[in-house]
């Protein structure tokens, strides 16, 4: 996503300034999400919720753009989406990421807390924007920090098998990584 903002300002102005504002409060709400989940293991309603309503307009709205250009094609974004409706496979990341983090919580509660659930929902939706692949590169960056950090906490011995840890930090981590590392399109 960020190493198409540049040609994407060019080509399609407001689908630009929506796709920034959406890194933008997506920055914001992992940093408070992180700090959040790491002291109390908690994801707070509050945040999560609203975060739904912000990325839905924010990356519904530069996908509109895309499907209505008012201008030249949009080179910048990703391709037209699920059934050429490119607001579609946002909406449709987020369910089935969703979807995925229910079915983990449950078939084991103690393993995967309902506040990842929600949480994967929004998360679903901004690597659904950029397609299919970054939906499938977020989640398993996610298990990947997330076992990589279980892993040292056992070889530091500073926990055990039972020991809790926040997943939000893990989830927004491995999104973030996709959205950065991964090029759209």
């Amino acid at each position: 996503m960020i190493q198409r903002l540049g040609t994407l300002g060019a080509a399609n102005p407001l689908a630009f300034w929506l796709v920034l504002a959406a890194c933008a409060y997506f920055a914001l709400m992992a940093v408070r999400l992180t700090v959040i989940d790491v002291r109390h293991h908690l994801l707070p309603d509050r945040i999560v919720f609203p975060s739904y309503a912000v990325a839905g307009v924010l990356l519904l709205g530069a996908a509109a753009s895309q499907l209505f250009p008012l201008g030249p094609a949009v080179a910048g974004l990703p391709d037209a989406g699920l059934f050429g409706v490119p607001g579609l496979r946002v909406l449709a990341g987020g369910a089935v990421l969703w979807l995925f983090y229910f079915v983990l919580h449950a078939v084991y509660p103690p393993g995967m807390g309902f506040g990842d659930v929600k949480l994967a929902g929004v998360l679903g939706m901004y690597l659904g924007f950029l397609g299919w692949g970054h939906v499938f590169a977020g989640t398993f960056a996610a298990f990947l920090l997330g076992g990589l950090w279980s892993l040292g906490l056992l070889a530091a011995r500073r926990g055990t098998l039972q020991s809790a840890i926040p997943f939000g930090p893990f989830m927004l981590a491995g999104t973030a990584a996709a959205m950065v590392l991964i090029p759209a399109g």
